[in-house]
């Protein structure tokens, strides 16, 4: 069933893009919240009509989002994490990590414009994100994730010794 968004919807679309969902998203959720109309040849004739009144706005948009698409070029982002055997993180590194890695790298994007190809991410090395700013403005963002300290470099638990064991047995007698 295709439909047109009314406003931002996550892991789906920006305002105004014409989308293909599942009869009964667009039934059951995305219709009653008012996130989306039917796209029929009336509504599609309406948001034409209402991209060609918003064009000076769009262009500015459009702008702003290469923009930030420049920044994202200069800049490598490094996602240090808790990783154990096997290069197996210990969590995940989703979409809003990715974000907080940009902010703190001077660049402001809302995780919500963020696609990471699985959703998550649970193994160490090079990674690549789908930035989607605008309708018409894409960026595949490279990163990585790393260690935050050498698995080999983190002591070993040692046994307990057996004086700790000695001494909770005297302490268990004499009670």
């Amino acid at each position: 069933m295709d439909i047109i968004l009314k406003k931002d919807v996550e892991n789906l679309g920006l305002e105004f893009d014409t989308v293909s969902v599942k009869p009964g998203y667009a039934r059951n959720f995305l219709l009653p919240q008012g996130l989306a109309v039917l796209a029929t040849p009336k509504n599609k004739a309406t948001l034409e009509a209402t991209l060609e009144a918003r064009k000076e706005e769009e262009a500015k948009l459009v702008a702003a989002a290469n923009a930030i698409v420049d920044k994202l070029k200069k800049i490598k982002v490094t996602i240090a994490t808790k990783v154990g055997a096997g290069d197996k993180l210990f969590g995940s590194i989703n979409n809003a990590n990715l974000s907080e890695e940009l902010a703190k790298a001077g660049v402001e994007v809302e995780k919500k414009y963020i696609k990471i190809p699985g959703n998550t991410i649970k193994r160490t090395g090079k990674f690549a994100a789908l930035i989607r700013l605008h309708r018409s403005v894409e960026y595949t963002f490279e990163f990585d994730v790393v260690s935050d300290a050498p698995v080999e470099a983190a002591p070993k638990a040692a046994p307990a010794p057996k004086k700790v064991e000695e001494t909770t047995e005297a302490t268990s007698e004499e009670a």
